[in-house]
């Protein structure tokens, strides 16, 4: 008996300090409303735009149906560099839905910033089987390249890529890159 009367203790004991917990936090790098007031949106390797009172509305439809499904939560931790939370994220997604391009497509940049070429490539392929080989999955895999050092397969992926969309200004800006790491002959970091 006294045992039972023990036990009711300890669980009103601790439902009293679940009560008192504080359910949301300003750090929380996921949060709407966290201290460092960023808010993302755009693709995967988009970056980071700030919402300050004379910045232009978010547009809605960027942020997809739920702000907190695992391809939203991805996006987050990817442009904040934890890529290992983005990758775990990235994963869940093509889990859940395994013909979404775009999750793919994260999934496979998670893979490149932790440099696990060998599953990028995978999930690169993915995509390109679900939507082809678009002007944005073959400048990532150019991207993906040039941080292997492999510059030959880099210049190759990002010229057609930019042959496919020749204003796309990330796919200029890699070509630059690409050029500026071969002459330091080294691979990006």
């Amino acid at each position: 008996m006294s045992v039972r009367i023990s036990r009711v203790a300890l669980a009103a004991v601790c439902l009293m300090w679940l009560a008192g917990c504080e359910t949301t936090s300003t750090n929380n790098p996921l949060s709407k409303s966290g201290s460092s007031g960023a808010d993302v949106t755009g693709s995967v390797l988009a970056p980071e735009t700030t919402s300050s009172p004379d910045a232009p509305p978010l547009k809605p439809e960027l942020l997809g149906a739920d702000p907190n499904d695992d391809l939203s939560i991805g996006k987050k931790y990817f442009r904040q560099g934890s890529y290992g939370l983005a990758e775990r994220h990235f994963r869940k997604a093509v889990e859940m839905h395994p013909r979404d391009a775009e999750s793919w497509v994260g999934l496979a940049a998670s893979y490149d910033r932790l440099k696990r070429f060998d599953l990028s490539d995978r999930a690169y392929a993915q995509a390109v089987r679900l939507i082809g080989p678009t002007p944005d999955i073959m400048n990532n895999q150019g991207f993906s390249y040039l941080l292997r050092g492999d510059y030959g397969r880099a210049r190759a992926m990002l010229v057609a890529a930019q042959a496919k969309d020749p204003k796309n200004p990330y796919i200029a800006n890699n070509i630059r890159l690409l050029e500026e790491s071969a002459h330091k002959a080294k691979g990006v970091n």
